[in-house]
C-alpha cells in the first residue's frame, strides 16, 4: 500500500495543502487566498476561523483531486508565517483577530525598548534583534492599547501552532516559530519569566504552551476536525514548523555552512550554526528544525510580493498567468540592459530594512521610462534587498560554495539569474516541486512517523537539487556599482521617513 504525507503552509495571504508520497514528489495541491484586512494604516489582520476553514478546504480538495485515500495518509504538519499573533482565549474562541507578520501597530514600543534600554538588558538570552511584528512587542501593544483582549488570552500561537490546535486540540508552541518571538530564552531554549518582565509582559509565561520540536508526535486528527478535512480521525500530526526553516530543509539545508535565499513577501536570508551568532550585524538567531543548530537569520518584508503589487496596479500583463506570465515579464525587464537603467525601487510596500518607517518608490523615473524600466527596477530592487541581508550574515559566517534559492523568483529563470549576477554566487533551486514550505512538512510528518530517521536522511531521499546557475562576472561589476547606488538613495531618504504617517 502507497502511503502519503500532508504538508500546510499558512503564509500572509495564501494556504496551500501539497500531497507527497514517500520520495518526496508533489502529487497534488490546494491553495486558497485567505483575506487580509487593514483597519488602520500599518495593521495586518486576518479572520482566524476564515483562516482554520481555508485549512480544511484545502486538506479536502488535494484527497478529493488526488483520489487517495485518507487512510493511506501517515501523517501531516503545518508551517507558517513567523512572527504576527494568534490568540486563543478564556472562552474557547479566537480573542482577536489574527495578526500578520507584516503588521507595524507596535513600532513606538520596539522604539520604547530601544531607547530605555530593554533591549540591552534582554539580548543576552534573546539572541535577536526587536521587531515591531513579534508576538513580544504586539502582547506589550495589547497590554497597553486592548487591556480587555491581553486579559482573555489562553495560549499565545504563532499561525501554524494555532491551526495544529485546531486540528488535534492540543496546545503546543513549536520551538522553530515561538523562538523567533521575542518571548524566548533563546540561548537556553527556554520560556524565562523574568525575561518576560524585562520586557514588561511577565503574566505571558502563563499563556505559553510546552515546547515541542518540529518532527515530534504533537496530537492526533480530532473527531470534529476530521469531519471538516476529510481525514480520518487519528491521523498523526507533527510539530511543524516555522515556514523559512520548512523551506530550508525541503531545500536540504541539513549543515552549517549552507545559505538559503527565500522569495516570498518576506526576504529571507539564513544559515545554520552550532552555536547562536550574537554581537554580530546578524539580527535573529532561532532554533533551526534540527536539533542542536541554531538558524541565523536575516530578513524584512521587501520581496517577491513587490512585483505582485506591481502586477496588479502598474503592469498590464496581458491577462497572463503561470509560466506565460513569468516569461512576458521577464522579456519586458530583459529588453533594458542593466547598465542602460537608472530607475531604482526601493521594496518596502510592506516593510523595510532601512528605517522603520520607510515606504516603496520609484526613483530616477523621467517620461522616457517605460514599463519595462518598472518591471527590471522592482526585480532589481528585490535582489539588492536580498543582497543587503546577506551581505551582514556573511559578516558573521564564510561566503558559501552556492546558495539554495526558493520562494516565488524561483518560478522566473531570468529572476534567478540575475540574483546569481548581483550575489556573485552560483544558485541552486530544487527541482520537480512548487511547494517547498509544504514539502518541509510532509517531511517532518514522516519522520515523526519514523519512514525516515532524521531530515538528513529525508532529504537524501525526498529533495533532488538542479544544476547551478553560475554569475556572470561582467554583469556582477555593472549590478555591483548599481547597488551602491540604490543603498545611497535609501540612505539618502532616512532622514524623511519620519514626516510620514505609520
Amino acid at each position: 500500500m502507497k502511503r502519503y504525507a500532508i504538508g500546510l503552509d499558512n503564509g500572509g495571504t495564501v494556504t496551500k495543502a501539497a500531497l507527497f508520497d514517500l520520495e518526496g514528489r508533489e502529487i497534488c495541491v490546494a491553495a486558497q487566498k485567505t483575506p487580509v484586512t487593514a483597519p488602520q494604516p500599518g495593521y495586518t489582520e486576518r479572520d482566524m476561523e476564515t483562516l482554520w476553514q481555508a485549512n480544511c478546504s484545502c486538506i479536502r480538495q488535494v484527497l478529493e483531486r488526488s483520489g487517495v485515500s485518507a487512510g493511506d495518509i501517515l501523517g501531516l504538519a503545518v508551517c507558517g508565517h513567523g512572527k504576527g499573533l494568534y490568540l486563543w482565549g478564556k472562552d474557547g474562541r479566537p480573542a482577536y483577530p489574527g495578526i500578520g507578520s507584516t503588521d507595524n501597530r507596535a513600532w513606538r514600543v520596539v522604539e520604547q525598548w530601544y531607547g530605555d534600554g530593554t533591549f540591552e538588558r534582554a539580548y543576552p538570552q534573546l539572541c535577536q534583534q526587536l521587531m515591531a511584528c513579534q508576538q513580544a512587542a504586539l502582547l506589550r501593544w495589547m497590554k497597553q492599547e486592548r487591556p480587555e483582549v491581553y486579559g482573555n488570552i489562553r495560549y499565545v500561537f504563532s499561525a501554524k501552532d494555532y491551526i495544529r490546535f485546531r486540528l488535534t486540540g492540543e496546545a503546543w508552541c513549536e520551538a522553530t516559530d515561538i523562538s523567533g518571538s521575542g518571548l524566548m530564552d533563546v540561548k537556553n531554549g527556554r520560556f524565562d519569566r523574568g525575561l518576560l518582565e524585562i520586557l514588561g509582559i511577565g503574566e505571558v509565561y502563563d499563556m505559553l504552551t510546552p515546547l515541542k520540536g518540529s518532527c515530534d508526535l504533537c496530537g492526533h486528527v480530532t473527531e470534529a476536525a476530521a469531519r471538516e478535512t476529510g481525514l480520518l480521525p487519528g491521523t498523526p500530526v507533527a510539530g511543524g514548523m516555522f515556514d523559512v526553516d520548512a523551506c530550508a530543509i525541503a531545500s536540504a539545508v541539513t549543515r552549517p555552512g549552507q545559505v538559503c535565499t527565500i522569495t516570498g513577501t518576506w526576504s529571507i536570508n539564513e544559515c545554520i550554526a552550532d552555536h547562536p551568532v550574537t554581537g554580530t550585524e546578524v539580527a535573529m538567531n532561532s532554533l533551526y528544525a534540527i536539533p542542536g543548530y541554531y538558524l541565523l537569520e536575516e530578513s524584512s518584508a521587501t520581496s517577491a510580493g513587490n512585483l505582485e503589487w506591481a502586477i496588479a496596479n502598474c503592469i498590464d500583463t496581458k491577462g497572463l498567468t503561470g509560466g506565460a506570465l513569468y516569461d512576458y515579464l521577464a522579456g519586458l525587464a530583459g529588453s533594458v540592459a542593466p547598465e542602460d537603467s537608472e530607475v531604482y525601487y526601493l521594496p518596502f510596500l510592506y516593510g523595510s530594512n532601512a528605517h522603520p518607517l520607510a515606504k516603496a518608490c520609484f526613483v530616477g523615473m523621467t517620461s522616457y521610462h517605460t514599463a519595462a524600466h518598472m518591471v527590471r527596477a522592482v526585480y532589481e530592487g528585490v535582489a539588492y534587498s536580498h543582497k543587503t541581508h546577506i551581505d551582514k550574515l556573511l559578516s558573521a559566517v564564510p561566503k558559501p560554495e552556492r546558495i539554495r534559492m526558493a520562494g516565488g523568483a524561483v518560478n522566473s529563470s531570468f529572476w534567478v539569474q540575475m540574483f546569481a549576477d548581483v550575489l556573485d554566487c552560483p544558485i541552486e533551486t530544487v527541482s520537480g516541486v512548487k511547494e517547498l514550505g509544504a514539502l518541509g512538512c510532509a517531511m517532518a510528518a514522516c519522520v515523526a512517523a519514523g519512514v525516515y530517521e532524521d531530515y538528513e536522511q529525508a532529504a537524501a531521499k525526498m529533495v533532488r537539487i538542479n544544476p547551478p546557475v553560475c554569475p556572470d562576472p561582467e554583469r556582477h561589476a555593472v549590478y555591483e556599482r548599481k547597488y551602491q547606488k540604490y543603498r545611497a538613495v535609501s540612505r539618502a531618504l532616512d532622514a524623511v521617513w519620519p514626516e510620514f504617517t505609520v
